[in-house]
């Protein structure tokens, strides 16, 4: 296999995955943007029925419930000692856990 026929095959692969995403109810709307703008950066056609960020469907459920609350906030504490995880959302679960901890 040449080398430009791999990589036509590996740009290919990744439109697929872009693709996917935009598609996948479990994505964000800013994800599903980032991944719209890979596919223009690519050369790829942008799935008609993407509309952007209006098509989130993230909902953290009723802000009252404390165990959804505590789960929420477990998942930025596991973010602070998560060695993948950048220096920018370990400062962002630092600020959100200060701010939820400050308001009680």
């Amino acid at each position: 296999m040449s080398s430009n026929r791999a990589t036509e095959k590996k740009s290919d692969n990744v439109a697929r995955g872009l693709k996917a995403a935009i598609h996948n109810d479990n994505v964000s709307g800013d994800a599903k943007e980032s991944a719209a703008q890979r596919l223009q950066d690519l050369g790829k056609e942008v799935p008609a029925d993407f509309t952007g960020k209006e098509d989130e469907q993230w909902e953290y459920g009723d802000p009252n419930d404390k165990h959804e609350t505590n789960r929420v906030l477990g998942g930025y504490k596991a973010t602070l000692t998560n060695p993948n995880t950048s220096l920018e959302a370990k400062q962002n679960a630092e600020e959100v856990l200060r701010d939820a901890y400050n308001h009680d």
